[in-house]
């Protein structure tokens, strides 16, 4: 153990003589991991609570939920728990820093923040619609002297209530302005009071807990971790605590005044009241010891790859990504971009590198910095070798990163980036790739002292240029000095022994004797939880899974069919890539619908009535600022008629950004559609059905010229019908899809099909030939029809063939999920179509004629049936994961 953490286990505050009777007799010990974000992308702590759980601990990771509701998921063997957290201190602070007098009670009269005003102007504008629509009944037909003189008074009396209005917001706007940024008081709980909502939510549930040992993550987390261990030793319970310090707090370049007093502020208090403390460089550790005056150095845990998840080179590659073949130079840049990160150097030094490409990593959160190096590609001519490519789970970057040339890290000379090494130095190494890194001072020197990598001036291009060409020319060499002597230090088993030894230092003998170290894979993935939904209904996941509707600058509306559940989708991938996104989506259901996750289920027949739209128009005008509006239906029941187009008015005069998203049957046009394909669904259509859907399909495409508005479609066909449109791809949840069972090794398939609307899939062409090869023995074959969503989870993890439509053109939703639990796919593809977007599925295409032969393909060549499987789940990530359709969806919610 290191002698960090045996000296911080003598620590006065771990002396308690009494234990819990619930502690003493635990078949485990346990570890609470807390962190104050949503956990999932955190690599660091997702790795701590494996590394503790492989080592025996009973393992609690607790972070923070996303939405307003407390969420339980299980990674592993470790419980992981997400708590909401309130702004109530926030609200309570800000009340009390309100300027009390006379003019500030007039100013503000009856208006206590700007949703009171966003309220007020909503009520307002209700109230003008409905007496402008009272004038425009009296001015119908002649009417006398009576009726006019209605008529003109009605107007006045709407003109002064305008005034009144106008006068009103100018005045709540002039003190709201007057009164200015609150400036810092000194004390943390005043000038940042989230971190004692942050206690108030956390530490209940740690208290609950009971640990042995709780790991406080980064500076959100030192009180509620101080304050927690001090409650539990007062209750009895021999409970440690530590800090993990994941940066320098006095050297970030916070957003403002009142968090830059706070965060150094709450450290000082508690960091010398922490039992050890845990960080990320030996610098930072010297800067902390004598900052704070601890008694020993910080134990450095530097965050690593997994050294066994490493395969370097197998799986999704960043070249195959970015589409380039090997000869190609290429260097890459993985991670947060920000405008510290000095990836501005690189894009210039583009310009004389005219062979070589740029690949960021950066997901699809295409945030303002990121935007502002596009442009600055597009303005240098070097636009198309700038390559924007999504990110991958943390276990397999390495392994994506490997086809690049060089890892670039392009850091200017700020605190934070001079004084430790950083996570992704450690995944180019590991991925085999040599460094080009700016002069930052650990970084110099490690690579320096290495010989892995080149060093160039931070923010000179022409260093920059001569710093990559000399990598280029040497890589061999370079690469070679990646020793695995080296490789092993930077790896997360090694980092991870020390902390785990910390933990069993505080813990203590007594607790620790009771380890049992288990086999756990490090590649474990969040699995949540799934409780029944409403009475009678198909059962959905109990939580949404993304931010609910909070006080984010974007707050994303989208309703009311939610088709497949993508707009479920929708929201996940849009909150998991943008912190400054909160979403709701709202489904209307009938009887018979399948219920999909939502925040708001509204039963169709309500929509009709009056309170119900009211109650509609107050929510989504008060506090929409982006709508989406999914196969054109309207935001507010059926307050103003049955049709997006009948709410438009009403959502751009509350300044609402309104998009349109289409499906399939909402905008395909039937006659060309029975035109080009002559096995197109629609010429097995009811006469009456399919005159319903030309005069509908005709309306939506003519409102969504007419409106100008963004428009996006989930399948590539509908960009013929829609033009203009944008291709957004489906989105699936690949990992709750994903399915470890190998396909295609019984002598009897499973085939899966299960269409949601029979004649839209060709079902009926299909389904006798199915039938017939099940009952020779051939197949097994398993029809799915109105059974709940989770039972066609089920039913397609345990298949081998999953057979999708016939009718189409394109794939479809249950087509992606297919894919992504790895199964091949059997649909009937217009290779045209796909080729337009430059994608080729990995899906076997087939029509109703073709089918028994491209079945029997996959029976005789079972070889070709699994790697059309592995490559179904590759392509599934590439464009279905969500990273892609946020990305195109980004330009709409700037």
């Amino acid at each position: 153990m290191s002698g960090a953490g045996i000296r911080a286990a003598a620590s006065p505050h771990t002396s308690h003589t009494s234990h819990s009777s619930h502690s003493s007799h635990r078949s485990r010990p346990r570890v609470a991991v807390v962190v104050g974000n949503t956990i999932t992308g955190d690599s660091r702590v997702q790795k701590t609570a494996v590394a503790a759980a492989r080592a025996g601990w009973d393992v609690t990771l607790v972070g923070r939920s996303p939405s307003k509701h407390r969420e339980e998921y299980t990674l592993g063997p470790v419980t992981v728990i997400k708590v909401p957290v309130s702004a109530h201190m926030r609200a309570v602070v800000n009340a009390a820093r309100r300027r009390p007098g006379l003019r500030n009670q007039i100013t503000q009269w009856g208006l206590p923040d700007d949703g009171a005003w966003a309220r007020a102007r909503s009520s307002h504008a209700a109230w003008v619609r409905e007496h402008t629509a009272r004038i425009g009944w009296l001015s119908e037909g002649d009417g006398g002297l009576r009726t006019t003189v209605a008529r003109e008074s009605l107007k006045g009396w709407v003109r002064l209530r305008r005034y009144a209005h106008q006068g009103r917001g100018k005045l709540y706007r002039w003190e709201r302005a007057r009164t200015g940024e609150p400036q810092p008081t000194g004390d943390w709980r005043a000038d940042w009071p989230e971190l004692v909502d942050m206690d108030l939510a956390f530490g209940p549930v740690i208290e609950e807990i009971g640990p042995d040992v709780i790991h406080a993550n980064d500076i959100t987390m030192i009180a509620v971790g101080a304050r927690s261990a001090a409650r539990l030793r007062a209750r009895g319970v021999r409970t440690s605590w530590l800090y993990d310090a994941h940066e320098y707090v006095r050297g970030i370049e916070w957003p403002d005044a009142l968090r830059r007093s706070a965060f150094p502020g709450v450290e000082a208090e508690f960091v010398g009241r922490a039992d050890a403390v845990v960080t990320v460089s030996e610098e930072l550790a010297g800067i902390l010891r004598e900052a704070y005056g601890l008694p020993v150095d910080p134990l450095v845990v530097a965050n690593a790859p997994v050294r066994e998840a490493v395969t370097r080179g197998e799986g999704v590659s960043v070249r195959e990504a970015c589409g380039l073949s090997q000869d190609v130079p290429l260097l890459v840049y993985a991670g947060w971009i920000g405008p510290e990160r000095g990836l501005d150097t690189a894009v210039e030094g583009l310009a004389e590198l005219p062979h070589a490409h740029l690949a960021l990593v950066a997901g699809a959160k295409r945030n303002a910095t990121l935007q502002g190096l596009l442009s600055l590609a597009e303005r240098l001519g070097v636009r198309e070798r700038v390559h924007v490519v999504p990110y991958v789970p943390q276990e397999q970057v390495p392994d994506y990163l490997s086809s690049a040339d060089l890892g670039l890290i392009c850091f200017h000379h700020v605190p934070n980036c001079e004084i430790s090494l950083p996570t992704k130095a450690a995944e180019y190494l590991h991925a085999g790739l040599p460094m080009v890194t700016s002069g930052v001072r650990t970084l110099r020197n490690f690579v320096e002292r290495t010989g892995v990598g080149e060093v160039f001036v931070s923010g000179d291009a022409a260093s920059f240029v001569a710093a990559v060409q000399r990598g280029l020319a040497q890589r061999g060499t370079l690469a070679s000095r990646i020793t695995e002597r080296l490789l092993t230090e930077l790896s997360w088993e090694r980092q991870s022994a020390g902390l785990l030894a910390l933990y069993e230092g505080l813990a203590g003998p007594e607790v620790t004797s009771r380890l049992a170290p288990r086999d756990v894979p490090w590649s474990v993935s969040e699995q949540p939880g799934v409780a029944p939904a409403g009475q009678g209904r198909t059962a959905a996941p109990a939580l949404p899974g993304w931010r609910s509707l909070e006080s984010t600058p974007v707050r994303l509306g989208m309703g009311c069919a939610n088709s497949a559940g993508q707009l479920a989708g929708f929201a996940r991938a849009l909150c998991d890539r943008r912190e400054d996104l909160s979403a709701e989506v709202v489904m209307q259901t009938h009887d018979t619908s399948v219920i999909y996750p939502a925040d708001i289920y509204t039963v169709g027949e309500r929509t009709g009535e009056l309170g119900f739209q009211l109650d509609r128009a107050r929510r989504v005008l008060g506090s929409y600022t982006h709508y989406i509006a999914d196969s054109f239906t309207p935001a507010l029941g059926r307050l103003n008629g049955g049709h997006i187009q009948d709410d438009l008015p009403s959502l751009q005069s509350a300044g609402i950004k309104v998009a349109l998203l289409a499906h399939g049957s909402d905008v395909r046009d039937p006659k060309r559609h029975m035109e080009r394909y002559e096995h197109s669904h629609f010429h097995s259509a009811d006469a009456a059905v399919l005159k319903t859907l030309v005069n509908k399909t005709a309306r939506n495409r003519r409102m969504a010229a007419e409106s100008g508005l963004p428009r996006f479609v989930t399948t590539p066909d509908l960009l013929d019908d829609l033009p203009g449109a944008h291709w957004v791809p489906l989105v699936v949840d690949v990992e709750a899809w994903a399915c470890p069972e190998p396909v295609m090794e019984r002598a009897r398939p499973v085939v899966v099909h299960a269409p949601s609307k029979r004649w839209t899939k060709g079902t009926e062409k299909v389904v006798p030939l199915l039938e017939e090869m099940d009952r020779r023995g051939v197949i097994d074959f398993r029809m799915a029809t109105g059974v709940p969503w989770a039972r066609v989870r089920e039913l397609v993890k345990e298949a081998d063939i999953v057979i999708d439509q016939f009718a189409v053109g394109t794939y479809g939703t249950f087509a992606c999920e297919g894919m992504a639990a790895g199964k091949p796919v059997v649909a009937f593809l217009d290779e045209r179509v796909h080729r337009a977007v430059g994608i080729t599925p990995p899906i076997v295409s087939a029509t109703a004629r073709t089918l028994r032969p491209a079945l029997e393909s996959l029976l005789d060549d079972r070889e070709f049936a699994v790697r059309t499987a592995r490559e179904s789940v590759e392509y599934v990530r590439t464009y279905h994961d969500g990273g892609y359709t946020v990305g195109v969806l980004d330009g709409f919610l700037r």
